[in-house]
């Protein structure tokens, strides 16, 4: 702090905060060079530019918003930069809040309702940011950006962002993109390109190197050899985000739309190893691998049709390897099976949460989908009656109809299930019958079972039943 005062006295300038940057002249493109259909654009994002320019603000759409419209794309969502502080765009809009601490924010919160639901939409809008000292109360020894709550110009905050791709402007009103570091050449020539020194921004903001790596996947762009040579040697950096901005960064990635493609290009530019427990085994053993590109093909499918997915179902398969592993070996010392079962996800979650601590809620689905897994081997008394009355049922029989598409059950136990649930009650009791009769088959839940076990009476088979039916919720 007293560095700054001395800095602000006696006009001591960083280089990173020289005038040029605030100089710097955008390139204008008119409609008729970028083709920005406006159909594809929220009207609520509209609003919130016209009510910033309305009140005397500078307010145009920015970030991969933009970079998604230039390319035809609809985006998902839409982020708003403005001169206005975030005090001063809360007092222009009731229904919004400021959230943040590194870097605060505005989150403007519309509601639309159809006659079955209300679908909620936010657009967030943050005020240009300043160029940073290198050194100073903001910036960690290790070079990564820990406060950002400077405001600047717009040169500036363009300067600020971190591809080029991602750098531009869009004014609604005007319908003109205001470019300031040739991203619209960069598109054409679908390159991906960090703006400045690219080791310098990776330390700023380590999680930058996950954003090249989805953005790489997503649009098939390739990566500028200069803002690639660094990441293999600073992934170490990644150790040091936030664990909720690392869960938040990687969810999105996993949900791009281009899952597998992007875990690929994680082990490509040298961001796999050490990164995330779960990745280290995906990426580097044959049973996981097939398990896991099948449930993430499967994800990048539903996105990509525009259907919702579920992060704790995600999480669920991509840990089910290490579960399923650790389950079969408590099993081996002769604990029973739901015992080992959640003792072996108790142990798989720990290890997790070391270096990625996935949300609670969403760990509290993945227990629930891993401990329906036994009961589905079960198809005796009325245990398949209480089964498809759970309230993670569907969740539990999309999961089993992963495994056995991955033959590590027999498909017709999948098969028996769609039936089970589709059919009357007189079908269900014959569907029971044709169970008693078969042939026992080599389930998950007795494969590595090597002791013969003794005839239990029908008192020791209720227990047993009562055992299999656990409590959903951990």
């Amino acid at each position: 702090m007293i560095q700054q005062m001395i800095r602000r006295l006696f006009g001591k300038k960083d280089r990173l905060s020289q005038p040029v940057h605030k100089k710097k002249q955008p390139t204008p493109v008119e409609k008729a060079k970028h083709h920005i259909d406006p159909q594809l654009i929220s009207k609520n994002a509209i609003k919130v530019t016209k009510t910033l320019q309305d009140a005397g603000y500078l307010a145009y759409i920015v970030g991969g918003a933009v970079r998604d419209l230039l390319l035809g794309i609809t985006p998902k969502d839409f982020d708003v930069a403005t001169n206005a502080t975030p005090d001063q765009v809360h007092q222009l809009f009731k229904r919004s809040r400021i959230i943040g601490k590194r870097f605060q924010i505005v989150h403007v919160t519309f509601y639309s309702s159809s006659s079955t639901t209300q679908r909620q939409e936010i657009i967030e809008v943050s005020t240009f940011r300043a160029l940073l000292e290198e050194s100073g109360e903001h910036i960690a020894q290790s070079g990564r950006i820990l406060r950002d709550n400077v405001w600047g110009s717009q040169a500036e905050d363009a300067a600020r962002r971190d591809f080029t791709i991602n750098a531009m402007y869009y004014d609604p009103a005007s319908e003109r993109v205001l470019d300031y570091h040739h991203g619209m050449a960069d598109i054409k020539n679908k390159l991906l390109r960090m703006i400045g020194d690219p080791t310098q921004r990776y330390r700023e903001d380590p999680v930058r190197m996950l954003r090249v790596v989805r953005f790489a996947a997503k649009t098939q762009f390739e990566i500028e050899p200069k803002s690639l040579e660094p990441i293999a040697s600073l992934a170490h950096l990644i150790h040091d985000v936030p664990s909720a901005r690392l869960f938040d960064e990687m969810l999105k990635l996993l949900v791009s739309g281009h899952a597998w493609s992007s875990l690929c290009t994680l082990r490509d530019v040298g961001l796999d190893q050490g990164l995330l427990p779960m990745l280290d085994a995906i990426l580097e053993k044959d049973s996981q691998t097939s398990f896991a590109k099948l449930a993430l093909d499967r994800t990048d499918q539903r996105v990509q049709e525009g259907k919702t997915i579920s992060p704790g179902f995600l999480f669920a398969a991509l840990l089910w390897e290490q579960v399923y592993t650790e389950w079969q070996l408590l099993m081996q010392t002769g604990k029973p099976i739901v015992l080992a079962l959640h003792q072996a996800i108790d142990l798989v979650l720990a290890n997790q949460r070391e270096v990625f601590a996935i949300q609670r809620r969403f760990e509290t689905d993945m227990h629930e989908i891993w401990s329906l897994q036994p009961r589905f081997e079960k198809r005796i008394g009325k245990m398949p009656y209480r089964l498809i009355e759970a309230p993670r049922f569907r969740a539990g029989f999309d999961f089993l109809c992963l495994r056995c598409e991955a033959k590590q059950l027999p498909m017709e136990l999948a098969q028996w299930w769609e039936k089970f649930q589709i059919t009357t009650p007189d079908e269900q009791a014959e569907l029971l019958l044709q169970v008693k009769n078969e042939s026992p088959v080599n389930l998950s839940s007795n494969a590595n079972k090597s002791r013969r076990r003794r005839r239990r009476g029908p008192k020791h088979q209720a227990s047993d039943e009562k055992l299999l039916d656990v409590e959903q919720s951990p």
